[in-house]
């Protein structure tokens, strides 16, 4: 019986990987895009507001952008089930990148209050130590380390097509 837990839990693993890898990779970059909007007079006030929310009210506003965000993905599966799938597909994605970056803006403003319920901090610290041994383990991996060399070797190629010959004498 355990013999096709093992394909299916690695499955899980992977799948898990990869989105934890997307969040990783757009983390950073889609919230500093996202705080670059933080320059409007508005948004500081809102970032005020929010730096300032008691811990309870911290958790609510971290979870008001996965609900907000339910129609837009109810949108794109409508529109695949009307056979509109290069659309459904594109609101997905975009919802996903635009939901990453309110996240991670929000999460960033948040996290101090976060951390003051005994439970978010116990959860957080697990979930942090998980996710640093599932991306140490796909790092690890033969695929992980080809797709790192294709990375590096297409890297190199692109930076001697940019090199500009010396001029002839």
């Amino acid at each position: 019986m355990r013999t096709w837990l093992a394909p299916l839990r690695w499955l899980f693993r992977i799948t898990l990987a990869l989105l934890i890898l997307f969040e990783e990779w757009g983390w950073e970059p889609l919230r500093r895009v996202f705080a670059l909007l933080a320059r409007l007079p508005v948004i500081r006030q809102i970032e005020a507001l929010l730096k300032r929310l008691p811990p309870r009210w911290a958790l609510v506003a971290l979870l008001l952008p996965s609900l907000l965000i339910l129609p837009v993905k109810l949108l794109a599966l409508w529109l695949v089930a009307e056979g509109r799938v290069t659309l459904g597909v594109a609101v997905i994605v975009a919802a996903k990148l635009i939901g990453t970056a309110l996240l991670a803006w929000l999460f960033q403003l948040i996290q101090p209050a976060l951390m003051q319920l005994a439970w978010f901090a116990r959860q957080h610290g697990r979930w942090t130590a998980w996710k640093a041994d599932l991306l140490a383990w796909v790092r690890a991996s033969a695929a992980w380390r080809w797709a790192r060399a294709v990375r590096l070797r297409v890297k190199r190629l692109f930076r001697r097509g940019r090199e500009v010959p010396p001029p002839s004498v």
